[in-house]
């Protein structure tokens, strides 16, 4: 196998590992892909990176997975009001794959202020780099044993796939495959520090570890019981019983693959409220020629009404790029959960969806005061 090669070879030459750097000068402002660019060289991607983020900020979790298990319960009013192609937005870990893979959008961002998550998507993307199908990236993520002939199962259920990986032997040579990891996250265009390249290797870590009974953690905090697991995120639903997550098919999967093979993923640092990233994000879209379809919000904007920077961003999205079927896709917790967010019995979070242009029009009428005026006003039907 390709991955045992080249681990070995890695294990024998030992792995380089970048200075860390105490300081950054400013990036140089890259130019964005020429407008109908459907792929970007690594050069490219690290200098759009660049371009886009902001200097890091601190949050109290480390998002290795979604607590979110509703998260698939937009899907179906994404497909009927025809949210397709032009930009993805979208903040935290994997969870935007599912939604790429619905949306079909010609590029993706990822915006998180935590550098750790930028630097959790070049792991996935390395990830991506090295799986030929869906067993071989989560038994490369997972640090698993993949089965003889991983090639046959390409068509397999999601199902067999988590009933192989939860009973397959750890991979003999799981810090050489780390290696692995880091030398295609090196080859990204992404400049890593030292520090960055360790936390690659603690999200590895963290994901041999847990498996797929991994949960979303809080620092200081244990697991609340009603965080799904990783095999649950995995194995979700939306709300007509399909199976809708980006590893739900090998069709989406290699559509998700696509996307990062032509690095048009594009992970940020950055704080949605912020005066650079999001605004930035919209001025590359657009001068891709592109409209921001869908923006994924999960619950960031509780965190920014609380912290009185909720105008600003609202501001910011007013000036993205878009047409009438754009949408914000948002998760809602606690004691939000109630009429008229959508919560479904056996669900902690809820998903709603909005239309950009009726979010912009509420808060240029003052309507939105409160979080509770922002998920009780103006919501699509998810059924």
């Amino acid at each position: 196998m390709r991955v045992l090669a080249l681990a070995a070879a890695l294990a024998a030459a030992g792995a380089a590992t970048l200075p860390a750097q105490a300081t950054r000068a400013p990036a140089p402002r890259a130019a964005a892909p020429r407008a109908g660019a459907d792929s970007l060289t690594a050069r490219e991607f690290g200098a759009l990176v660049a371009r886009l983020s902001e200097p890091g900020g601190y949050f109290d979790t480390d998002n290795l997975i979604s607590n979110e298990r509703s998260y698939l319960h937009v899907v179906g009013a994404l497909e009927r009001r025809g949210v397709r192609g032009g930009a993805y937005v979208g903040v935290g870990p994997d969870q935007n794959f599912s939604y790429i893979a619905r949306v079909r959008p010609r590029t993706a961002y990822v915006i998180d202020i935590r550098r750790d998550n930028l630097v959790q998507h070049l792991f996935f993307k390395a990830l991506f780099a090295r799986a030929r199908n869906r067993m071989e990236y989560l038994a490369l993520m997972l640090g698993r044993t993949p089965p003889p002939r991983v090639q046959e199962w390409s068509e397999r259920p999601l199902e067999r796939i988590a009933a192989y990986l939860d009973t397959a032997p750890p991979h003999p040579a799981a810090d050489s495959l780390t290696r692995v990891l880091l030398a295609e996250a090196r080859r990204s265009g992404v400049e890593l520090t030292s520090a960055d390249e360790q936390s690659l290797a603690k999200i590895h870590r963290s994901f041999i570890e847990g498996g797929l009974a991994l949960q979303f953690t809080s620092f200081g905090r244990t697991p609340r019981p009603y965080y799904p697991t990783l095999r649950q995120l995995l194995l979700e639903r939306d709300l007509a019983g399909r199976q809708a997550s980006y590893l739900a098919s090998e069709r989406d999967f290699q559509f998700v693959k696509g996307l990062q093979r032509r690095n048009l993923v594009v992970p940020v640092v950055g704080n949605l409220a912020g005066d650079h990233a999001l605004a930035e994000i919209g001025r590359v879209a657009r001068e891709r020629g592109e409209r921001v379809s869908a923006f994924y919000t999960s619950n960031v904007e509780d965190y920014l009404m609380r912290d009185g920077s909720f105008p600003r961003f609202a501001r910011t999205v007013a000036g993205l790029p878009r047409d009438s079927t754009s949408v914000i896709i948002r998760s809602v917790f606690g004691r939000f959960g109630a009429p008229p967010v959508e919560r479904r019995p056996g669900y902690y979070s809820a998903q709603q969806l909005q239309a950009i242009d009726t979010f912009v029009g509420l808060h240029e009428q003052g309507a939105l005061a409160t979080y509770g005026d922002v998920v009780a006003k103006g919501a699509l039907p998810l059924q």
